[in-house]
């Protein structure tokens, strides 16, 4: 496991340009697991996240909450999935989630901590926290695995 990176973001611009940077890196077969409590700045991350992955700016991201995965189209699939009303491992099997883990896109789930179970183990862990001021957040990445490490280590190298 590698060590953990953390990067201050003291608005929703720099939290989008950080998931744009890691959305330019990441390739089919990626997962990152996104925790934080509500209103943390997830769903704003992987807006720019779609951004680095090529996703049309035209189309809207936002957080799949009711209806468990959104996908978009990019140079590789963004899956955005969100388990926080998921009620059950099983029902989340029943929705085909476990389809979703495959090598033809990148999956990015939020509220990950509800079914951990459901998540590969080579994946890139990314916690935000609200900061002090009412924009300011701290992010924490956290790498579990090979590809994992490489995209943290990339990750670090072109944040300034």
């Amino acid at each position: 496991m590698s060590r953990e990176l953390c990067v201050p973001s003291r608005s929703p611009e720099q939290t989008r340009r950080l998931g744009r940077i890691l959305g330019e890196q990441l390739r089919a077969g990626d997962v990152v697991a996104l925790t934080g409590p509500l209103g943390a700045g997830k769903t704003c991350l992987v807006q720019g996240l779609a951004e680095g992955l090529g996703v049309d700016p035209s189309v809207v991201v936002t957080s799949p909450t009711f209806g468990i995965v959104a996908e978009y189209p990019a140079r590789v699939w963004l899956r955005h999935a969100d388990f926080y009303r998921v009620e059950s491992y099983a029902r989340l099997l029943d929705a085909g989630f476990d389809d979703l883990c495959d090598q033809s896109g990148v999956l990015v789930v939020e509220w990950p901590e509800r079914f951990p179970e459901a998540l590969p183990g080579d994946r890139l862990e990314i916690r935000i926290d609200p900061g002090p001021g009412a924009e300011e957040r701290q992010i924490r990445i956290r790498a579990r695995g090979e590809r994992a490490a490489k995209i943290q280590e990339e990750l670090q190298a072109r944040w300034r």
